[in-house]
């Protein structure tokens, strides 16, 4: 009898729909069939491998509105974001890893030693196992098969347990493009992503996800030394000096903070601020996020378990610590959460410590730039970080110094394919997007010939 899950809508808490849990049977058979593509694909040419993706990319944008509804069903996000900000980047990634097919770069042949010459190739992998969250369902999903497919390896992903639809849309868009068994979607739980790490057939093994499930997936894989690629938790920090425009940095922390309900894994949630201006900067940023109504500025959190989990570091603060506002559930249905901002936490507390993953911003001081480097660089995760000065040096020192894969100045999220997305930590290791996404998914040869 096959096992199933329960799809619930987080905007209202209904159950709305059911898919079946992929057993290790179906996962065999997924990874089986991805092998007998990759023997095809692998050899495909660059040129060839661009266009599948561009068609992939031409498809998907055409069905926009089909992909928002699918995304809004299972995530409660509000519609316009989906449709004018999520999509657009999805396409957008496609179309730079379909140029990035055949823009491959490697060191010049040459002769090394005498009477031999050496080449360098760089090859696809092989099978990819892919694990992809429940925050940004599509385009996570296109961050990890884009990059794969362009190498030449094939995918099998297994889409979050309560957000399945839209990888399940693109896979059969995908299908119409790609040889048979190339990319694979299977719905399914915890047992079904390990089942998917272990397979034999599995070369590279790619989560996002949890520092707790990458640990569970980095274990799992390194009993048969697979590869692997991790984009975990994060805990960002927002450091906020005295001569920073404090108008703009409160209105850009707050967006920072509470898009997609603070669920995304660089949310600026920890705000350190110079102490001569921690008041009034409290002040602000308190009546910035009051301001913010769930449902139309942000939508609700995932889940119950979400939910319970962002209520029970609320209901554990220290006495130390002050709610400024928010802190509760917002409206009577579904999982919403009120903009929340904190103030008077230390650096100890496991609000601070924790990735809250909610619409909740705490706030420190800090007496000098060593303090607050050190504030900011003393939690285990190193995903994202900004700093907020009018002052250049300022900015170039403090940057060099945050031990964070990603650092703005005077803003807080935007990421473009161009660029590099990935942590250093517990927020794990491998890059998404950009070029050096790209060659994650390549193994490097080296061909040496001898002439006589």
């Amino acid at each position: 009898m096959t096992r199933e899950l329960d799809l619930t809508d987080p905007s209202t808490g209904e159950v709305f729909a059911t898919v079946p849990i992929a057993s290790e049977s179906d996962v065999d058979k997924a990874m089986e069939a991805a092998a007998q593509a990759f023997a095809k694909w692998r050899r495909s040419t660059p040129a060839q491998r661009q266009l599948a993706l561009l068609k992939i990319a031409d498809a998907l944008e055409a069905r926009a509105a089909e992909f928002t509804d699918l995304e809004i069903r299972e995530t409660g996000k509000i519609r316009s974001v989906v449709l004018e900000e999520e999509i657009p980047e999805c396409v957008s990634a496609l179309r730079f890893f379909a140029g990035a097919a055949r823009q491959l770069e490697g060191t010049a042949a040459g002769e090394y030693a005498p009477g031999h010459t050496s080449v360098i190739r760089r090859e696809p992998i092989g099978v990819c196992a892919q694990i992809a969250p429940w925050n940004y369902p599509l385009m996570m999903a296109v961050w990890k098969i884009a990059p794969a497919l362009a190498a030449g390896n094939t995918v099998v992903l297994k889409p979050a347990e309560t957000t399945p639809s839209s990888a399940q849309l693109l896979a059969r868009i995908a299908a119409e493009f790609l040889p048979k068994g190339a990319f694979t979607v299977l719905t399914g739980d915890r047992d079904t992503g390990r089942a998917m790490v272990r397979h034999p057939r599995t070369d590279l093994v790619s989560i996002t996800g949890s520092t707790r499930a990458g640990i569970d997936v980095a274990t799992v894989a390194a009993a048969d030394l697979k590869r692997t690629h991790l984009e975990l938790g994060g805990n960002a920090p927002l450091v906020v000096f005295l001569d920073a425009d404090l108008k703009a940095a409160a209105e850009g922390i707050v967006g920072a903070a509470f898009y997609n309900a603070g669920q995304d894994c660089t949310a600026g949630g920890r705000v350190l601020v110079h102490e001569s201006v921690h008041e009034d900067f409290v002040a602000s940023l308190a009546k910035v996020a009051s301001e913010q109504t769930p449902g139309v500025d942000y939508g609700p959190l995932n889940s119950a378990t979400q939910f319970s989990r962002v209520q029970g570091l609320i209901d554990r603060l220290p006495p130390n610590a002050r709610i400024e506002t928010g802190g509760t559930r917002f409206g009577t249905q579904g999982f919403y959460f009120s903009p929340t901002v904190i103030s008077g936490v230390r650096q100890e507390d496991e609000i601070v410590q924790e990735e809250i993953f909610g619409p909740v911003l705490t706030i420190q001081s800090f007496s000098d730039e060593a303090e607050a480097v050190a504030m900011a660089n003393g939690v285990p995760y190193g995903l994202a970080s900004s700093v907020w000065t009018r002052d250049v040096a300022t900015a170039a020192r403090v940057s060099a110094e945050l031990d964070f894969g990603c650092v703005w100045v005077n803003t807080h999220g935007p990421l473009v394919p161009e660029m590099p997305h990935g942590g250093f930590g517990h927020s794990g290791h491998g890059k998404d997007l950009s070029a050096y996404a790209f060659n994650e998914y390549t193994r490097v040869k080296h061909v040496m010939t001898r002439f006589a």
